[in-house]
């Protein structure tokens, strides 16, 4: 492969992320141990996971955890923290101090216009200081966001916004719980987010505002389960493969069943990837379109160029399917 490729892997590798209450006293174990199949990120989370009176308790066991963490030695996954807000981001940084190292970064919850400028000031003041980059993934889940009447307006200005630290902003992600709440929606394991319709409006314009300059990972999968082919199982391939065509890359993730599914639906089929490799190595003199290797579709140079670079980064990171 030639050196066309200039998407950055990074983004990419956050992958299925795991959620996990900061409260988790097992999770250090789990790590060590590498006994979480498919795991390539986790956030400890301090947000919606924990009730208010139990914040205290659960900002000490996260700096336990870390450092225990440190001491360990072992290679472990992304880590990212989810926060409350910027003061708390502020207070959470203090507290960790150098433990902090261990994170990739911080996970944003309900980032929009009211909250963007203190987030982004404190990103800036970090990455300063640090040696390491230290990046941010915010949420995009507010009223304000859900909110038609100023949607693409709202989403602009936090583009805008997120843009002037763009170098820091690793995914951007959507909360579609959060969204559903808003209407009182919850989706079965007999459907797909796409078909609660006034979400799947949502989601489509925060793809068409975002997904051109950023990686944008899909809403949560609520079902889990021991069996692999149960139904909560085919639900999320389902619903996996709706997220990839609408231009979703990655999913977050409540429970570790739930990883191999999204890992496996992150692989490349070999065909896409043949024809990948054809486009950004094009050797076609004159032509700009091609056949593919299949034999029964269209390459083309100047139209399918963005989409084989993904397809590359994701068989490098994810392997190709058999």
């Amino acid at each position: 492969m030639d050196n066309n490729v200039i998407v950055d892997e990074l983004p990419y590798r956050v992958g299925g992320l795991l959620y996990t209450p900061a409260l988790n006293e097992s999770i250090v174990r789990k790590l060590v141990a590498g006994s979480i199949k498919n795991l390539t990120s986790l956030v400890f989370c301090l947000e919606d996971s924990i009730m208010d009176e139990s914040l205290e308790a659960a900002e000490i066991r996260l700096k336990q955890n870390l450092n225990e963490l440190m001491e360990s030695g072992a290679e472990l996954p992304l880590l990212f923290v989810r926060i409350r807000t910027p003061e708390h981001m502020a207070k959470v940084h203090e507290l960790l101090g150098d433990a902090e190292k261990l994170l990739t970064g911080y996970v944003l919850p309900k980032f929009d216009l009211s909250n963007a400028d203190g987030y982004i000031s404190l990103i800036k003041k970090y990455n300063r200081k640090s040696l390491e980059k230290l990046y941010i993934m915010p949420i995009l889940e507010s009223g304000s966001v859900a909110e038609m009447s100023g949607r693409i307006e709202t989403l602009g200005l936090i583009k805008q916004k997120l843009d002037a630290v763009r170098e820091y902003v690793l995914n951007v992600r959507v909360g579609g719980n959060d969204f559903s709440n808003i209407f009182g929606l919850r989706r079965s394991k007999k459907q797909n987010i796409y078909q609660v319709g006034v979400i799947r409006d949502i989601l489509t314009a925060v793809v068409n505002v975002f997904a051109r300059d950023y990686v944008v990972s899909a809403a949560v999968w609520e079902y889990f389960g021991k069996d692999a082919d149960g139904e909560w199982a085919e639900g999320l391939r389902n619903e996996l493969e709706l997220d990839r065509i609408n231009g979703f890359i990655g999913k977050t993730a409540i429970h570790p069943s739930q990883l191999p599914v999204i890992y496996d639906s992150m692989k490349v089929e070999r065909c896409d990837y043949e024809d990948a490799c054809a486009i950004l190595n094009w050797k076609h003199d004159g032509l700009a379109v091609s056949k593919g290797g299949s034999g029964d579709r269209m390459n083309e140079k100047k139209c399918h160029t963005r989409w084989a670079e993904k397809i590359f980064i994701l068989a490098k990171v994810y392997g190709i399917k058999d």
